[in-house]
């Protein structure tokens, strides 16, 4: 798998890299069980903060993509290939337009949104989700 991050390209290194190790699932560059590089290793390699291939490998890990074990390693997930189609991003912009346009039809301010949507964020944020 060859992997080749753009800092040039205006998406964030991190999600170059989630959607290059998808696309590799999807090729078939990658099988279920394939082992993957240390988030160190990997960050060597293509001259990235550790913490940007780490956020990386949690998110991948989050979708079913790649699963970790321990001191083991990291490995392409049993259900990689299905869960690489998930977008959760676009998920969850679809729910906040369709939202968003409910309470516009409602009458609700962008002003009042975003201020609500803040308030809920920081309550989220100190409970700990």
């Amino acid at each position: 798998m060859e992997i080749t991050i753009n800092i040039d390209d205006p998406n964030p290194l991190f999600a170059q890299l989630i959607e290059q190790i998808k696309q590799a699932v999807l090729n078939g560059d990658c099988s279920p069980g394939d082992a993957l590089p240390s988030i160190r290793q990997l960050a060597n390699d293509l001259d990235l903060n550790s913490k940007t291939v780490a956020k990386a490998y949690r998110l991948l890990e989050r979708d079913s993509v790649i699963q970790t074990r321990g001191y083991r390693g990291t490995f392409i997930h049993p259900d990689a290939k299905a869960n690489c189609t998930v977008d959760l991003n676009a998920w969850v912009t679809n729910k906040l337009t369709e939202t968003i346009a409910a309470f516009r039809q409602a009458g609700v301010t962008d002003s009042e949104i975003r201020i609500a949507f803040g308030n809920v964020m920081n309550e989220r944020g100190n409970q700990g989700a």
